[in-house]
C-alpha cells in the first residue's frame, strides 16, 4: 500500500510541479530586478491559454513537425518515471535504467531539433546545430557521474544510485557527490537552455539556440514544447536534489517535504545565477561544459585513489 501512495505521489508531482519550477525562477529574478514579477503560478495559465489557441501551421512542415513536441513531452514525462524523486524508489527501476533516461531526453531533443529542421528555415537549422553541439559536450559530464554513482554505490539503478549518497559517512564520499552535484548543475543549465549558456526570453538571431528552434510552433504544439521543457528541468532538478538530500528519520511524509524544499532551492538558485552572471559567448561555452565534465572526472580520481 505504502508502494502505491509513492507512486501516486511521485505521479503527481512529475504532472503537477514543473510549471511551478519555472514560476519560483521567474519569481527571483524579478526579485533581483526590483521588479514585483509575475506570480509563480503564471505558467500553468500561459499554459491554458495556449491549449485554448489555434495551431498555424506552415505549408512547407510535414509530420515531423508536430511529432518534435509530442515525442519530446511524452520522453520528458516517460524519464521522470525513471528518476527517484527524494529517497523513495521511482516508479520504474531497473539495472541500466539510468542510460534510458539519459537517451529519452535525448531522443526528445533530436524530434525538436527534426521539427526546428522541418521548417526549411536556415534560421532554426543554425539554432538546432548549436542544440546538438552542446549537447554533445554535456553527455560526457552526465555519464561520468552515473559511472562514479554506480561505482560508490554498487547498483545500476538510479532509485539506488541516487538514494541519498550524501549520508555516506566518508568524507571522501561527500567530496564525491559535491562534485558530481555542482557538474550536473552545470549540465542542468546547458540542457535546458538557461543563463549562462542560453537566454530563454532573447530575442537576438545571433544569439538565440533553444528559442529559435521553436519559433514556428503556435497553440497546443508550443505549448507542448513549453510544458515539455519544464517536466525536463524539473527532473533533472530532481537528480541534484537527490544527491546533496541525506536520508530522513521522520518517515515518508516528511521525505516528500524535504524534496519540495529542495526544488525550491534548486528553483532559487538558477534565479540567483541567471540574475547574477550576464550570458557567456558562444564560443565560450564549450568551455564550461568541458569544465563539468573535469569535475566529474576529479570525482572519478578521488573514487579511485
Amino acid at each position: 500500500m505504502e508502494t502505491l501512495l509513492n507512486i501516486v505521489i511521485h505521479s503527481l508531482v512529475l504532472v503537477l510541479m514543473p510549471p511551478l519550477l519555472l514560476g519560483i525562477i521567474n519569481k527571483t529574478k524579478a526579485w533581483f530586478a526590483g521588479r514585483v514579477g509575475p506570480p509563480i503560478t503564471q505558467t500553468y495559465f500561459d499554459l491554458f491559454k495556449l491549449i485554448r489557441k489555434e495551431m498555424v501551421l506552415s505549408r512547407t512542415t510535414t509530420w515531423v513537425f508536430l511529432a518534435g513536441p509530442a515525442v519530446s513531452l511524452a520522453t520528458a514525462v516517460l524519464a521522470g518515471l525513471l528518476i527517484p524523486f527524494g529517497s523513495h524508489a521511482a516508479p520504474l527501476s531497473f539495472a541500466g535504467d539510468m542510460i534510458l533516461a539519459a537517451y529519452l531526453l535525448a531522443l526528445g531533443r533530436f524530434f525538436t531539433a527534426s521539427a526546428a529542421l522541418d521548417t526549411g528555415s536556415a534560421f532554426e537549422g543554425m539554432g538546432a546545430a548549436r542544440e546538438v553541439t552542446f549537447s554533445s559536450l554535456a553527455e560526457p559530464a552526465l555519464f561520468l557521474g552515473f559511472a562514479v554513482l554506480a561505482r560508490l554505490t554498487g547498483s545500476l539503478s538510479l532509485t539506488h544510485m541516487l538514494a541519498s549518497p550524501m549520508s555516506m559517512e566518508s568524507a571522501a564520499s561527500v567530496g564525491i557527490v559535491i562534485l558530481i552535484a555542482a557538474a550536473w548543475f552545470a549540465v542542468l543549465l546547458s540542457e535546458n537552455s538557461r543563463i549562462p549558456v542560453d537566454d530563454p526570453n532573447t530575442h537576438l538571431e545571433l544569439t538565440m539556440i533553444h528559442e529559435v528552434m521553436v519559433l514556428d510552433h503556435s497553440g497546443p504544439a508550443f505549448g507542448m514544447i513549453v510544458y515539455g521543457g519544464a517536466v525536463k528541468l524539473f527532473i533533472m532538478s530532481a537528480t541534484v536534489i537527490d544527491l546533496l538530500t541525506p536520508v530522513s528519520v521522520f518517515g515518508a511524509a516528511f521525505d516528500w517535504l524535504v524534496f519540495l524544499a529542495g526544488v525550491l532551492v534548486i528553483g532559487v538558485a538558477v534565479g540567483v545565477v541567471e540574475s547574477s552572471i550576464a550570458r557567456l559567448r558562444l564560443v565560450t561555452v564549450p568551455k564550461m561544459l568541458v569544465s563539468a565534465c573535469l569535475l566529474a572526472a576529479f570525482a572519478a580520481a578521488l573514487l579511485l585513489r
